[in-house]
């Protein structure tokens, strides 16, 4: 298909551009099959450039011949543009329509995109599962690097190198992969070196109505625990909908059949709940009407901040068992593909301060996100104003992320990286020119030959220039665990995602750049403290032998 078989009216001339907190531009409007282009020859005026895949929805209005197209972005911003002329506007809104909502994914920018910048790193070789493999060995020797899923066979969800216990084989791997959703078998997802812990995940056991068990899976899980050790299975669901998954073949772990194992049920929602959880957040967030009351009725009524709570609680729930009662956890959802990601990965966060730098951030995200089956591209087709009916999209990783905000605002000097980091991921996850969050599955990317057509967003991430905009300069590396506070008055709306389109930023950008600057000057009085107390030093050595008798 050509692009240009979309695009009715490719150019038009004296449009108007509205956008939150900048002036009016009058310009020239250009479609071309990826962006929408609104160029002006006002001296100082920036361009907008805007991907086709970032339009969640279009809204069109008329007076007289004048057209009105409302751009509706999935990064919750909202554009206006006045179009002279009723037809123009019309087929301008036709092809926006048409290109932002193309189903073939290698029809997307990311493989038409060809970066200005020399790639000095290359993205999709930083993070193997065979380098993490290298780390775990270093520490232990209990596990190893199973190649059994090489073909995506025997999970479509898993990349294909997993680690397991060293002394199960891959015929018990796959009896286990049997019994488990989509065949998702326990794998080892976090290893706490301070007391040779660990943290599996896995899909939900299908045991149905007949309470089926599988031996090989029981000898799985059973091989993580210590001589005189107990685990834990945190459920992400509740126990009655995990009582109904029974109906549909699925279930959860018989106690009789695994005694060493507690099982502890927790209440994370599905997507559909989130999906319309972040819809009347993002309503509410932009009613500029609202009174007080009004207000926070409406944030209540979104339950937003109800579901942080609960994964932030989740998560903490499973950093303790590993890091204070010394026990083994297997945390598992239905598909384990969402919720059980936002709570290994969060409790990484918690417990490793290694994922609290940028480049052990982007390992976390890569090992429990990308390669460990989040179907980003199902989860973010739609962001909160898309006027198409809900299929699979959730904001699950926004969910994550806000978590992980709320933490950084809890701990601001122990991340490595700054706010700025995260709402950058949260926009190339929904919309972006590189190939990183394309595809549902490692083996998604393995057949759209990503790593070789695309470019990873790590290797624009890890730059120099660009890293510099991501560090926290209240950073002090922190070696220990950090504990949340989950109380409801800790945890607040994330105003940098939420409401940065609907108030200016002026003041706090000013303070931030003050407080840069305070810290810049500190340091350079703390060198100059160093330097004199050295000369000091050296002085008195010098004149300690003229003392002397």
């Amino acid at each position: 298909m050509e692009f240009a078989e979309l695009i009715k009216t490719p150019r038009v001339d004296s449009v108007v551009l509205h956008r939150p907190f900048l002036p009016t531009v009058e310009g020239t409007l250009c479609l071309t099959g990826h962006h929408l282009i609104l160029s002006s020859r006002q001296d100082n005026t920036e361009e907008l450039w805007l991907l086709h895949s970032n339009i969640d929805a279009i809204d069109k209005r008329f007076v007289g011949s004048l057209g009105t197209i409302i751009v509706k972005c999935k990064d919750l911003r909202i554009i206006q543009l006045d179009i002279p002329g009723m037809e123009e506007c019309l087929n301008i809104a036709s092809s926006i329509e048409a290109l932002s909502t193309l189903d073939s994914l290698s029809l997307m920018y990311p493989f038409f995109y060809r970066p200005m910048f020399e790639v000095i790193e290359d993205g999709w070789n930083l993070f193997s599962p065979a380098e993490a493999f290298k780390d775990l060995e270093s520490m232990t020797d209990e596990w190893r690097l199973s190649e059994i899923n090489k073909d995506f066979a025997v999970c479509p969800s898993y990349p294909s190198l997993v680690t397991v216990p060293k002394d199960i084989d891959d015929d018990t791997l796959c009896k286990a992969a049997a019994f488990r959703h989509g065949g998702r078998f326990p794998v080892l997802s976090y290893y706490h070196k301070k007391n040779g812990m660990v943290m599996m995940r896995a899909g939900q056991p299908l045991t149905g109505t007949n309470g089926r068990r599988c031996k090989e899976d029981e000898k799985l899980i059973n091989a993580t625990l210590r001589p005189g050790k107990r685990g834990y299975i945190i459920d992400t669901r509740t126990i009655a909908v995990a009582q109904q998954a029974k109906a549909r073949g699925g279930g959860f772990e018989q106690e009789a059949n695994y005694p060493q194992w507690r099982r502890i049920h927790k209440a994370i929602e599905r997507s559909n709940i989130l999906q319309e959880s972040l819809i009347k957040l993002v309503e509410a967030c932009n009613d500029q009407s609202n009174s007080m009351d009004r207000w926070l009725s409406k944030l209540e009524a979104s339950n937003w901040q109800s579901h942080v709570k609960e994964i932030l609680t989740t998560a903490c729930l499973a950093a303790q068992c590993i890091d204070r009662e010394g026990a083994s956890v297997l945390v598992h959802g239905t598909e384990g593909t969402d919720s059980t990601l936002q709570v290994t990965s969060l409790a990484q966060i918690i417990l490793e301060p290694v994922c609290r730098t940028i480049r052990g951030f982007q390992a976390l995200v890569e090992r429990e996100w990308l390669q460990a089956g989040h179907p980003f591209q199902q989860r973010c087709a739609q962001s909160a104003y898309s006027n198409g009916k809900p299929r699979s999209e959730a904001p699950v990783f926004l969910l994550f992320l806000d978590c992980v905000w709320q933490i950084l605002r809890q701990f601001p000097c122990s991340f490595e990286f700054n706010e700025h980091f995260l709402v950058t991921l949260f926009e190339h996850a929904y919309a972006s020119q590189f190939g990183t969050f394309l595809g549902n599955s490692a083996a998604e990317r393995v057949k759209l030959k990503l790593s070789r057509k695309t470019v990873s967003l790590w290797s624009w991430v890890n730059r120099p220039q660009e890293l510099e905009r991501f560090v926290n300069p209240l950073y002090e590396p922190n070696s220990l665990v950090i504990w949340p506070s989950v109380a409801p008055q800790s945890l607040l709306l994330w105003e940098g995602v939420f409401l940065r389109w609907n108030r200016s930023t002026k003041c706090l950008d000013e303070a931030y750049e003050e407080m840069v600057h305070i810290i810049e000057y500190n340091k350079e009085l703390q060198n100059k403290v160093n330097s004199l107390s050295r000369q000091l030093a050296q002085l008195e050595t010098e004149d300690s032998p003229l003392q002397s008798p």
